[in-house]
């Protein structure tokens, strides 16, 4: 079982990218299941969702406290939650970010994880430029298909027209986002000299 915690702020569409990556896993005939923390969710209030993904049933139904991933929809919550907290030693870091991870502060992350497992996105400039609005949701988890080889990128563009399928052309939009970040981020892995996991590159 993999399992995945994405933390963000009320009005990111924290939830809704926890759902689109299960939506993503059961696309490919895997098991998965999502859902959110209880607590506030007023807009700008931290949030936290999860997802697990299985190729067996999945009976848990307990917060992921020691994820293999964990997803940050916002970094300005880096120095104010304990975003870390639990992470294997194995884990994949994603955060969106321009920042390198010295930059944002993380440095301690380098020398505690598999350096081949940490990156940083510019996942809001991303959604503005192909959505037109500063929500960043669906083009993390495309970046989460590069990085982890965990669902791919054709599951997780079947997953947003799914769960966009009122508006078509919103759907298309977070499509484009998703595939430009899966793309930057694999890029960045070779350029980094991490190489790329077995991803279908469709």
């Amino acid at each position: 079982m993999f399992e995945v915690r994405l933390h963000g702020r009320g009005g990111q569409g924290v939830v809704t990218a926890a759902d689109l990556l299960a939506l993503a896993a059961f696309e490919e005939g895997q098991h998965a299941q999502s859902f959110p923390s209880f607590g506030s969710e007023r807009t700008g209030a931290p949030v936290v969702a999860y997802c697990r993904l299985s190729q067996r049933d999945i009976r848990t139904r307990e917060p992921v406290v020691a994820p293999d991933c964990v997803i940050v929809i916002d970094p300005t919550l880096v120095h104010q939650v304990d975003l870390f907290a639990g992470l294997r030693p194995d884990a994949f870091v994603l955060v969106n970010s321009t920042k390198t991870f010295d930059g944002l502060g993380l440095g301690r992350l380098l020398d505690e994880l598999d350096i081949s497992h940490l990156l940083t996105a510019p996942a809001t400039e991303v959604a503005r430029r192909q959505i037109g609005r500063p929500l960043p949701n669906a083009a993390l988890i495309g970046g989460f298909a590069a990085l982890t080889a965990k669902v791919t990128i054709g599951a997780v563009g079947a997953a947003i027209r799914e769960r966009f399928r009122k508006d078509a052309s919103l759907a298309e939009r977070n499509v484009a986002a998703a595939t430009e970040t899966y793309h930057y981020v694999r890029q960045a892995m070779v350029l980094s000299g991490q190489g790329v996991l077995g991803v279908p590159a469709d």
